[in-house]
């Protein structure tokens, strides 16, 4: 009997392998041909440059300053004054160095007209309503915009004169 059930086995399992195993899988046919591309068209995708990495000196921003005459030297009274009101009025969206809530300071005066800067610390809503380049950082830093710490114009020439340095 064991011989038997050895034997049975043994044919069920040959069986079971001769059956499956050996179909075609049809190809899926489409019922007109594709036509091979006879050219390559190759895009070029314009690099967007970033507000904050743009180079605009001639920009004066709209607000109150329409000129401004920076001495050859720093006024070192002046750019500590200015940082004091950096580090009380505006760390908490900018930072020096790095871009973070708002773009960093460093450098700026080689980006930024000193009107537009000033405009800009004296104006913000005014800047972001009338000025393209200011509407485009607000779209840059995700449509945050730089509140109005309501500085006077002696203590946005201070920070102006400690961008200047950064």
């Amino acid at each position: 009997m064991k011989h038997t059930l050895k034997v049975m086995t043994v044919l069920f399992a040959t069986i079971l392998m001769s059956c499956g195993g050996k179909e075609e899988k049809k190809k899926d046919e489409l019922p007109f041909k594709k036509k091979a591309p006879t050219e390559k068209v190759e895009t070029v995708k314009e690099e967007k440059v970033l507000a904050s990495k743009k180079v605009d000196l001639e920009n004066k921003g709209v607000g109150p300053i329409t000129s401004i005459t920076l001495d050859d030297t720093i006024d070192q009274k002046m750019a500590n004054r200015g940082e004091e009101v950096f580090k009380q009025m505006c760390t908490a969206c900018h930072r020096t160095d790095k871009k973070f809530i708002g773009p960093a300071p460093k450098g700026i005066l080689e980006r930024r007209s000193p009107e537009w800067i000033m405009n800009m610390i004296l104006d913000p809503e005014g800047m972001v309503k009338n000025d393209p380049l200011a509407k485009e950082l607000l779209e840059e830093f995700n449509g945050s915009p730089m509140a109005n710490q309501h500085l006077s114009e002696a203590d946005a020439r201070a920070v102006l004169e400690y961008f200047r340095t950064l």
